[in-house]
C-alpha cells in the first residue's frame, strides 16, 4: 500500500451505441439503469468507497452530459467532485492527461486511478483489496492495468500477454493485443497466457505524463493547450474546443501501455463486467427457467436464451432462441443474441441517414430535472416534465410560442411576469407569448410532474 492519494478518475465520454435503443449519445449508458436501481456511473463512483485511501473522484465527460453527471455525483455523495468537460470526445488517453494535469497543478502527485464510467463489479471486496495492492506498485513508479481471466474466446476485449511476476498477484507486461479474430482468440486461450484487457488503469499522474512526453507528446500538448485555455464554472472546467480537438484521439493502450518499460498487471476476480453489449447484459441478469431475461412489462411464450427488455408497452415473444429485443418509447431493436456487438452498425447508419433517434428518445436531462417530447405536431409540442424537489427552472421567455402548464402530481411555484402562483395537482396556467416566466418546485421533498404544451405563434393567432 501507499500513503500517496489515490484520486479515482472516472471516464465517462463513451456514448454506448451497442445498447442501442435505451443507450443515445445524449442519455449514453453510463446514465441508465440498466443492471440495478443505480445508474452505471453511480454504481462506479460509489464503488471507490471499497478504497480506504481514495479521495473525492474527478469525472471527465462530454459537456452535454453535464447536468446528468451532476445529478449522479449529487446522489453519490460527492456534489463538490470536480469536473472535466470534454467539447469533443478524443478518446481515453486525452481525457486521461487532462485529468492529470489538473491534478498536478493542485501541488500534488497522486496516484490515479483510471476506470471507465460503465463496468460493473460484483466483488468489491476482493476489487478494493486489488487496488490497494496495485497502489504500491503505482507508488514504485509502475503502470498498471487489472487483467480479467478469459472465461471464453471473446473478440470483443483486447488482450494482454502476462510474464514473469513482480509480487504475488502482480506480473510484467510482456504485450497488449487489440480484439482479435475468432481464431485468434481461441489460440490465446489455449496458451493461458492472457487476460482480457478491463481498461481500468492505476499509475502516478506525473509517471503518465512522462510517458506520454516520450510516446504521445501531441497528446499532451494538446491537453496543456486545451487546459489553459479552458472556462472554470464552480468545480467544472470545461475544455476549449480547438485546442483538444487537435489531439489525436487514441486510447491510453495505444499511447503509453503498448510502448512503455514500465506497465504490470494485477489480474482481478472481482465479477467482472464491462456491459459493452446486450449479450453481456444477458450473461450477468437474472435468468428465469428457460434462462431468459425479462425486464419490464414482457411475456414470453416458448422463448429461451434470450434478453427481452420493455421500458413501457407490453412487450410479448413466441417460439424465439437466443435472441436480444429491447423496446422504448421510440425504437424497438430485435437481433440474434450472437449479432449484438454489431448494434452499432445500426447506430451508424441511422446517423448517417440523419434520423434523431441516433441521439436521443426524447428525453432529455436538465439540472432542474428532465423532460420528454412525446408528441410532436404542425405548431405545437407537447413535453413531459419533472421538476427535481426544491430545484428552479431558469428564467424565460419565448416570442415564438405560448404554453400551457399542467401539473400531474406535486405543487409548482409558478411565476408569471411580476406575480406568483401555487399550482397543485389538477390545476393548470396559461403562459402568454411573450411573457416573462419561471417554475419552481415548491417541495424540497417530492418532485413535480406536468405536462407542457407549446403551441406557435401563426397557431394562436
Amino acid at each position: 500500500m501507499t500513503d500517496r492519494p489515490i484520486v479515482p478518475v472516472v471516464l465517462s465520454g463513451g456514448a454506448g451505441s451497442r445498447l442501442w435503443p435505451a443507450s443515445r449519445s445524449r442519455q449514453p449508458k453510463q446514465l441508465l439503469s440498466l443492471v440495478e436501481e443505480r445508474t452505471m456511473l453511480l454504481m462506479t463512483i460509489q464503488r471507490t468507497d471499497a478504497v480506504p485511501a481514495a479521495k473525492a473522484p474527478l469525472i471527465v465527460c462530454n459537456a452535454d452530459q453535464r447536468s446528468g453527471v451532476e445529478n449522479e455525483l449529487a446522489k453519490s455523495g460527492h456534489p463538490d467532485a470536480a469536473l472535466v468537460l470534454e467539447p469533443i470526445g478524443r478518446n481515453t488517453a486525452p481525457a486521461t492527461a487532462v485529468a492529470a494535469l489538473q491534478l498536478l497543478s493542485d501541488g500534488a502527485d497522486p496516484i490515479m486511478f483510471v476506470m471507465p464510467a460503465d463496468h460493473v463489479i460484483r466483488n468489491e471486496e476482493a476489487f478494493g483489496e486489488a487496488v490497494e495492492l496495485a497502489a504500491g506498485f503505482a507508488e514504485q513508479g509502475y503502470l498498471l492495468t487489472f487483467g480479467i481471466d478469459p472465461t471464453g474466446p471473446e473478440t470483443g476485449y483486447g488482450y494482454i500477454r502476462f510474464g514473469d511476476p513482480l509480487a504475488a498477484g502482480v506480473r510484467v507486461v510482456e504485450e497488449f493485443r487489440e480484439k482479435p479474430d475468432a481464431a485468434t482468440a481461441e489460440k490465446y486461450l489455449a496458451s493461458g497466457r492472457y487476460l482480457w484487457n478491463s481498461g481500468m488503469f492505476m499509475f502516478r499522474a506525473s509517471c503518465f505524463l512522462a510517458e506520454l512526453e516520450s510516446h504521445a507528446p501531441g497528446v499532451l500538448d494538446a491537453a496543456r493547450a486545451a487546459l489553459d485555455s479552458a472556462e472554470h464554472d464552480g468545480t467544472a472546467t470545461l475544455l476549449d474546443e480547438a485546442t483538444f480537438a487537435s489531439s489525436p484521439s487514441i486510447s491510453i493502450d495505444y499511447a503509453v501501455m503498448e510502448h512503455t518499460n514500465a506497465a504490470a498487471v494485477v489480474p482481478i476476480h472481482t465479477g467482472w463486467s464491462d456491459v459493452g453489449s446486450w449479450a453481456a447484459l444477458w450473461e450477468i441478469g437474472q435468468h428465469d427457467e428457460d434462462g431468459n431475461v425479462l425486464i419490464g412489462d414482457v411475456d414470453t411464450i416458448d422463448v429461451q436464451n434470450s434478453y427481452v427488455r420493455s421500458s413501457g408497452r407490453l412487450v410479448a415473444a413466441i417460439g424465439l432462441d437466443d435472441v436480444v429485443i429491447v423496446d422504448t418509447p421510440d425504437a424497438t431493436l430485435v437481433s440474434h443474441r450472437d449479432r449484438s456487438q454489431d448494434v452499432k452498425a445500426i447506430v451508424d447508419l441511422l446517423k448517417e441517414q440523419g434520423r434523431s433517434e441516433a441521439e436521443t428518445d426524447g428525453t432529455e436531462l436538465r439540472s432542474w430535472g428532465r423532460f420528454t417530447t412525446i408528441d410532436r405536431g404542425s405548431g405545437n409540442r407537447i413535453l413531459r416534465l419533472r421538476l427535481d424537489p426544491g430545484m428552479t427552472m431558469p428564467l424565460q421567455k419565448h416570442g415564438d410560442h405560448s404554453e400551457h402548464w399542467i401539473v400531474l402530481d406535486g405543487c409548482a411555484q409558478i411565476r408569471l411576469g411580476a406575480t406568483t402562483h401555487l399550482v397543485s395537482k389538477n390545476e393548470s396556467m396559461f403562459i402568454p407569448t411573450g411573457e416573462t416566466h419561471q417554475l419552481k418546485n415548491a417541495s424540497e421533498t417530492a418532485p413535480v410532474e406536468m405536462i407542457k404544451v407549446e403551441i406557435s405563434r401563426s397557431v394562436d393567432q
